[in-house]
């Protein structure tokens, strides 16, 4: 892959230097005074690019640019460097007297004869500068000072101390001082412009800019190596295959550097004598490990000479013993220079010698070993596999997944190969290593898998199919196999892969409604454990079965061991996310359990959750936890997340950003016969009708989903469904199909399910009720236990009360109106605070208009956290994109924040914001 060639205008993180070279080209041109500047820094740090930047200006100012370059290979040819500046002024050199022109020309190898001093000759080069200066400023670009000829240096520092007096720019670049390139820069400025590393943000951008496809994995281990160096930002990516930018294939152990970056510390690395490169090598390779252990590797490799040795990698400035006594390397790109630089077996060499300093269990060891063995051995790969094995039982799935690959690797029979292989594909899977599986798995089909492993095998299909390649099918043709294999007696249990077989084909059927994988859940509901039966209630027909599910879920999770609940994490979280009891406590229980497949479970029920109880400032995560799931594979999570971000936009009546999420997500689905996720899209459509007072087509909406007095069975979250169809039938003047949809859930007990469940069917009873009772039915609703956790669908409820006690003139009517307008202004529910506002209107309360921050309080109780937080940092003059850098937010996320903050704040445009911010901004 290449990221393209760079611009001198896409320089991260370099104001700083931008300012000065500015300043200098200013000062040149406006003031007509000579100046010149000095960026040093280390090789590949972005000093050449500066140059670039400033020819550029320089050329759009009306510079006249002349430029030489450095090389090791003409540091022997006298004025070489000089040439290449003065080259194309010398057809105007008529004007300079015979002296002048006798010495550049014999300096310049353009005449016969010894070339005279440099002071001579530079004073020649000034005169021929001053000369072309009458028609342009001039900019003279030195790359690589500490490499040019010594004769050239000396012309170049002659002129930076004359030319004051001349509208003369001179830029020059080199390295730092380490006793290679003392000669560079005699007569410069004493303080040189510091190049430093690029800030961890900067390089960020770099790296997106130039590689914006490069998945985070992938990225943050480029950054981890580059450690700052742009040059290795846009040059390590070259180097990966097209697996590894995209997260298909795990990354290497250690990146290829390619010959550019290997050229910055080749010639130093190859000037070291062997024993000095093997002490590196041995470091390079250690890891974490080195520490007290170089003055061992010295003594061993060097003898009496390892002072010498140690001088010797000193001197080279390559590394350096720090106060620990461990080699610390100059940049990270040293170590894999160091290592890339040696041959095969000067490596297998040194991992030897690093096993040999390691315990015999120690896994490192075992990693060592591996990397100096050249054929097959399998007691070691049987060692390999018990400590994968062991690492992966201490919840380090994805580190057991490496070691049973490289115990596969070194098997010298294929049926042991296939049966590593078979755990390491299951182990990467769970440590979040989704799309190593996918490698591992495709690996695997290409030859026979051991019937013994059989089951394993097919679990790591179905994982691989749900959860990378949304497919399901393989759900309903290879779990039952599996359910019924390990079902035998005398099977191997594969540390409780039943259970995670039984949740797959639980998931795929309830996000699916497929008959098959109701029939086989079914066959195997005898076998399964407690909460496998607890959760087949919860999603199989819940207006049926799911009565008690809440508190039964949570008198379980109390008598579980730690040992039990170690793999109950996915199963209950499911189960609790049918019947909406995922609360704080329970997902506290399984925070920092597990990998990935577990987090991300964890993940996606705090994010509906949030939905749920009112916590909406939390929207965007659903989208960084998307881009994260995605980055590691893991498509199917990523679809939810933003399936659930389709949740507030709905909520908020954000129609444009909701039908772009649909139109994202919709056909992914209906493709894998993911029927939740297109119906649940159809019920927020008809939300977001409601919302606008749009109520025949909110109706039409979810009429697709249920029909008047019948709960549906397949529509697991038919209570969602219930309360919105209740209400939309009531805005139409269908009162008797929603009485007829309200006794249905009379007689299905909703209130037997779940708080929620109860809340909701209360508040569709208010919603119908006769006049004389309707308003106990109001307060009924209120009093169900933890109704006030559901903040929307209470707010809703209370701007119906209020609209009802406003017809009837009844004094209440305010208090019922204002609280629902304060938690709809505090969701950033916009039509439904402003259907809060006109009844209040209505009802004679003085509220002001949506933008003026007076009847309503100040402007920050208009806005949310997150628009409040955006309004600031735009009324400062950023722009969207880095509104969105700063705040982890898309540019178009930021743009559609920005559209709900105009009205509220009364204002048009973008200047105006920091005027009705005021004193806020």
């Amino acid at each position: 892959m290449d990221g393209g060639k760079r611009s001198a205008h896409d320089l991260m993180g370099r104001e700083r230097e931008k300012s000065l070279l500015a300043q200098g080209l200013h000062d040149v041109r406006v003031d007509r005074r000579g100046t010149a500047v000095l960026l040093r820094g280390e090789a590949g740090i972005g000093k050449t690019a500066l140059l670039d930047w400033t020819e550029t200006q320089a050329r759009e100012s009306g510079f006249t640019v002349l430029r030489a370059v450095g090389s090791e290979a003409e540091q022997g040819l006298a004025f070489g460097a000089l040439h290449q500046v003065l080259w194309p002024l010398l057809e105007a050199d008529d004007t300079l007297s015979p002296a002048h022109r006798d010495a550049l020309h014999r300096a310049l190898g353009l005449q016969e004869g010894m070339p005279p001093g440099g002071f001579a000759v530079g004073a020649a080069a000034l005169r021929l500068l001053a000369d072309a200066a009458r028609t342009a400023p001039l900019a003279l670009l030195l790359d690589d000072l500490h490499c040019m000829d010594a004769s050239s240096a000396t012309v170049f520092a002659f002129l930076n101390r004359r030319i004051a007096e001349l509208p003369v720019l001179i830029v020059g670049t080199t390295r730092p001082d380490d006793g290679a390139d003392a000669n560079a820069h005699d007569g410069w400025p004493t303080v040189p412009v510091e190049v430093g590393a690029l800030t961890p943000a900067d390089a960020g951008a770099l790296l997106r800019q130039r590689y914006p496809a490069m998945v985070a994995t992938a990225a943050n281990r480029v950054l981890e190596a580059a450690d700052g160096n742009p040059l290795a930002v846009v040059e390590l990516p070259v180097q990966l295959e097209e697996g590894h930018v995209n997260g298909h294939l795990p990354m290497p152990e250690m990146l290829p550097l390619g010959r550019r970056l290997e050229r910055l510390f080749a010639g130093r690395i190859n000037s070291l004598p062997p024993d000095s490169l093997r002490v590196l090598l041995l470091s390079a390779l250690s890891g974490n490990t080195a520490a007290g252990n170089v003055g061992a590797w010295l003594r061993a490799v060097s003898g009496d000479a390892a002072e010498r040795t140690l001088a010797h990698i000193e001197a080279s400035g390559l590394a350096r013993l720090d106060e620990s006594k461990a080699l610390v390397f100059r940049h990270p790109l040293v170590r894999s220079a160091v290592i890339a630089a040696a041959p095969g077996h000067a490596r297998r060499a040194a991992h030897r010698t690093l096993a040999e300093t390691l315990l015999p269990d120690d896994p490192r060891r075992l990693v060592h070993e591996a990397a100096a063995a050249l054929v097959p051995d399998e007691d070691l790969a049987a060692r390999l596999e018990h400590a994968g094995r062991r690492v992966a039982g201490r919840g380090g799935d994805a580190e057991g997944a490496l070691l049973l690959d490289r115990a596969a690797a070194l098997s010298p029979a294929p049926e042991p190969r296939a049966r590593r292989l078979t755990w390491a594909a299951v182990m990467a899977a769970r440590g979040g290593r989704l799309s190593y599986t996918a490698q591992l798995v495709d690996e695997l089909k290409r030859g026979p898998v051991p019937p013994d492993v059989a089951p394993l095998f097919g679990y790591a299909v179905v994982y691989l199919d749900q959860s990378h390649h949304i497919d399901f099918e393989s759900s309903f043709t290879l779990l039952p196999e599996v359910l019924q294999a390990l079902a035998q007696p005398g099977a191997d249990s594969f540390g409780g892969l039943a259970e995670q077989a039984y949740f797959k084909l639980l998931l795929a059927t309830s996000l699916t409604d497929d008959p098959r994988g109701w029939d086989a859940l079914e066959r195997h509901l005898a076998t399964a454990s407690p909460l496998g039966r607890l959760s087949y209630r919860a999603w199989a027909d819940p207006a049926r079965t799911a009565h008690g599910v809440a508190d039964e879920l949570r008198a379980l999770l109390a008598d579980m061991s730690d040992e039990q609940e170690a793999g109950s994490g996915w199963l209950a979280l499911w189960t609790a996310s049918a019947v909406d009891a995922a609360d704080a406590e329970l997902r506290r229980r399984f925070t920092g359990r597990d990998g990935y497949a577990t987090q991300g479970s964890l993940a996606k029920a705090e994010r509906y959750q949030d939905f749920l109880r009112g916590n909406w400032d939390t929207a965007e995560i659903c989208l960084r936890e998307a881009e994260a799931a995605a980055d590691l594979g893991y498509r199917s999570n990523a679809l939810l997340f933003r399936f659930y971000y389709a949740h507030f936009l709905a909520g908020r009546g954000a129609e444009e950003e909701l039908r772009a999420v649909d139109r994202s997500i919709r056909p992914v689905a209906v493709a894998a016969r993911m029927r939740l996720v297109p119906d649940n899209l159809t019920r927020l459509r008809g939300l977001a009708a409601l919302g606008h007072g749009r109520y025949e087509e909110a109706y039409a909406h979810l009429a697709e989903l249920t029909e008047p007095g019948v709960l549906p069975r397949g529509l697991p979250w038919f209570h969602l469904v219930f309360f919105d169809f209740v209400a939309a039938a009531v805005h139409t003047g269908r009162l008797a199909e929603a009485r007829a949809h309200v006794a249905a859930g009379e007689a299905a007990r909703m209130e037997e399910i779940s708080d929620h469940h109860a809340f909701l069917l209360a508040a569709a009873t208010a919603l119908t009720a006769p006049d004389d009772t309707a308003d106990a039915r109001f307060r009924d609703a209120y009093a169900v236990p933890g109704a006030a956790q559901w903040a929307f669908e209470m707010a809703r409820l209370r701007l119906a009360h209020g609209s009802w006690l406003r017809r009837r003139h009844r004094a209440e009517a305010r208090a019922a109106l204002r609280e629902a307008h304060h938690t709809f202004r505090r969701l950033d529910a916009g039509p439904w605070r402003e259907l809060a506002e006109q009844e209040l209107r209505a009802a004679g309360d003085p509220v002001g208009a949506v933008g003026a921050a007076g009847a309503l309080g100040s402007t920050n109780t208009l806005l949310t956290a997150q628009e409040l937080r955006i309004a600031r940092l735009a009324a400062r003059g950023l722009s969207n994109k880095d509104i969105g850098a700063r705040l982890q937010l898309s540019p178009r996320t930021v743009s559609a924040h920005l559209y709900r903050i105009f009205p509220k704040l009364g204002i048009t445009s973008r200047a105006a914001i920091g005027r009705a911010l005021g004193g806020d901004s």
